[in-house]
């Protein structure tokens, strides 16, 4: 980018003549107006000086011995470092030839002695100002091209990101597209205190653009009320990225919220655009934040902290606009206690909690959410929602769930196919009914039953491990994972593998 010459009347001037009295004339009609004067007597001269001195614009006489005005006005022309200085030809030649063959030879002006002082000061301040115009002109058009290339960037930038979260909705997606399109305040049922507080909250938070931890049970509704103070706020026309950080393999969590450039790794034969990226003008949701391995901690609490995502492999990073909201089922500061999650994260992701309690801490929410529920399922399903009977409200009221609202949404479901338009009765809830009969076997896993009749095939055998620890935890993955003393990323990938399609399934 060129810079922007001094104001003229700072400029440097080279005066260059054979003659010392000419240039003592010259000099004594500039040097007074504030100009600095550099002098040269011959054309090799000026040559050498032009170059390290760089003046803003040279006063060349014609006739001189060696080279002439018009050769070194030439040679000055057709050196990249000194092209574009302008040569003004002050001579004793006034005939037309002479003139036009110093235009030719790239001078600008052209200047016959004698002359007026008053004449060469007003040329000098003209051309000088001529020059500086120019010159700021090419820099502002360089800065425009600049500005335009960054732009038409950003416009491909943001079309792929559009083109990618569409590919990826339904695989970063937790729940259904139709239930999304109710989501908001109304579709948090309940009547008691806790409700009413979070109602409140939700209200506020959607004005802001403040870090939000909601915790919480599992099963509880924490991503309802991250998605309902998204689509209350401004940025609802945004994207809703949801994560489940527990279910990204350590070694991907980087890539995965931060992108990754093309040859970062092993295996990177593209550019991968991160979530923080796809959620840019949007909120990105941050399930069960507490799973983060602590070696992503540190990152994510810079992105929190200055908005600038780096991602991995990359020269460069670039600036997002994606509101944060966070949620765990973990108990984190015992995790601080432990140095495994920190604190320092803490603070920034909990600048404003929320707690969700468990459904067995608000049972008078049971009928609603039931009546809720049966009238949702009943319209998908094209039929009226059948009468409830007391017997089993009580029951569902008497009932702890500990799979909380996700836990009852399923019952409900279940019983209303059971019943088949009939009321709905005890018999109907599975909860009530007895456990179907299993295969005796321990209580706890017992080293000498479990590997009884495993394959000496290593992967195999862990598969079959966590095929029975499931069916031991009654499909309880953070049951399961404490059992197997693994970590549940590991069973989703052996649930992935063996059944790749999406289902509702107890973490």
């Amino acid at each position: 980018m060129n810079t922007p010459p001094p104001d003229e009347t700072d400029a440097k001037l080279l005066l260059v003549d054979d003659l010392p009295d000419n240039l003592k004339v010259l000099r004594q009609a500039l040097e007074p107006e504030g100009y600095s004067i550099l002098i040269a007597s011959s054309g090799e001269a000026a040559l050498k000086l032009v170059r390290s001195a760089q003046p803003d614009l040279v006063l060349l006489d014609v006739l001189m011995p060696g080279l002439d005005g018009f050769e070194t006005c030439r040679r000055l022309k057709r050196d990249p470092a000194t092209r574009d200085i302008p040569v003004l030809f002050i001579t004793a030649r006034a005939e037309t030839e002479a003139v036009t063959e110093g235009f030719r030879a790239g001078g600008i002006d052209y200047v016959v002695k004698p002359f007026q002082a008053e004449e060469v000061l007003a040329r000098v301040r003209t051309h000088l100002r001529i020059d500086r115009l120019t010159r700021e002109l090419t820099r502002k058009n360089a800065e425009l091209s600049q500005i335009n290339h960054q732009l038409l960037e950003e416009i491909a930038r943001r079309k792929a990101l559009s083109a990618e979260r569409n590919h990826l909705a339904d695989h970063l997606s937790l729940i259904s597209s139709r239930e999304v399109e109710r989501w908001g305040i109304a579709g948090l049922v309940g009547k008691s205190r806790t409700i009413d507080k979070i109602l409140q909250d939700i209200g506020l938070l959607q004005n802001t653009g403040t870090t939000v931890l909601i915790t919480g049970e599992s099963g509880t509704g924490k991503e309802l009320i991250a998605r309902a103070i998204h689509h209350g706020s401004p940025r609802s026309s945004g994207p809703f990225i949801p994560v489940n950080c527990a279910a990204i393999p350590a070694d991907l969590a980087e890539s995965t919220l931060f992108g990754h450039a093309r040859g970062a790794f092993t295996g990177a034969d593209r550019d991968r655009t991160g979530c923080f990226d796809l959620a840019d003008g949007g909120t990105l949701f941050l399930d069960e934040v507490g799973d983060t391995p602590p070696g992503v901690q540190a990152k994510l609490l810079r992105v929190l902290e200055d908005g600038w995502v780096l991602p991995l492999g990359a020269a460069r990073g670039r600036r997002v606009d994606a509101r944060v909201l966070a949620a765990t089922n973990r108990d984190l500061q015992s995790d601080i206690a432990s140095g495994r999650f920190r604190q320092d994260l803490y603070f920034r992701l909990a600048r404003f909690p929320v707690h969700v309690p468990p459904l067995r801490e608000r049972r008078e929410d049971i009928p609603l959410l039931t009546r809720h529920f049966l009238g949702l399922f009943a319209a998908e399903m094209d039929v009226d929602p059948p009468p409830l009977s007391q017997e089993a409200l009580a029951a569902l009221e008497a009932y702890d769930f500990p799979g909380n609202v996700r836990e009852l949404k399923n019952i409900v479901e279940r019983a209303l196919l059971k019943s088949a338009g009939a009321d709905l009765r005890p018999e109907h809830l599975d909860f009530l009914q007895p456990p179907a009969p299993s295969p005796p076997g321990p209580a706890a896993l017992d080293p000498e039953a479990l590997t009884a009749g495993l394959p000496l095939n290593l992967r195999q055998a862990e598969d079959l491990l966590i095929k029975r620890a499931l069916e031991q935890t009654h499909g309880n993955i953070a049951a399961a994972a404490r059992l197997l003393g693994t970590n549940r990323p590991r069973i989703y990938q052996f649930l992935q593998q063996t059944d790749p399609s999406p289902r509702q399934r107890n973490p």
